[in-house]
């Protein structure tokens, strides 16, 4: 059953996947099927990717499809979203994982152009012993993809 919640003007707090803007569904698609070649129609060119462990903004479709397809591979075994809110062009999405034994959780901000390509994606992560194993993960999984 969605759950929907009265939010500021022009928010929508549904959880209801038939109410959500398609940049929104087709990112869960890409969730789901943990597939990061759904990712080069979803990505505009000029998206930026905002890591909690780095902090240059990283410019681009390939950079930002490298730490997503990475973040699939070392988040997606145990990632789920419990909770998210969005409007027509941006959502936050609350998420949590198990990396190795240990809890974390974090938002994923998200928001995109007329044209449903996702411009910016924010990474947000706790505690700090949980951000610290994913940054050994993720570092571990963007080197492998380089060699």
């Amino acid at each position: 059953m969605p759950v929907c919640l009265d939010g500021p003007a022009g928010m929508d707090l549904s959880t209801s996947m038939s109410d959500q803007p398609a940049a929104l569904r087709r990112w869960h698609a890409v969730v789901t099927s943990k597939n990061p070649a759904l990712l080069d129609d979803l990505l505009a060119d000029d998206v930026v990717f905002r890591s909690p462990a780095v902090f240059t903004p990283q410019e681009g479709k390939a950079l930002t499809t490298s730490y997503l397809s990475a973040a699939l591979k070392v988040l997606g075994p145990s990632l789920r979203y419990v909770s998210q809110w969005h409007d027509q062009a941006s959502a936050v999405l609350e998420f949590e994982a198990d990396l190795d034994g240990l809890y974390v959780e974090g938002v994923d901000i998200l928001r995109w152009n007329a044209e449903g390509k996702l411009v910016s994606f924010t990474v947000m992560v706790r505690p700090l012993r949980g951000l610290h194993k994913l940054v050994e993960l993720m570092a571990l999984q963007l080197g492998a993809g380089q060699a």
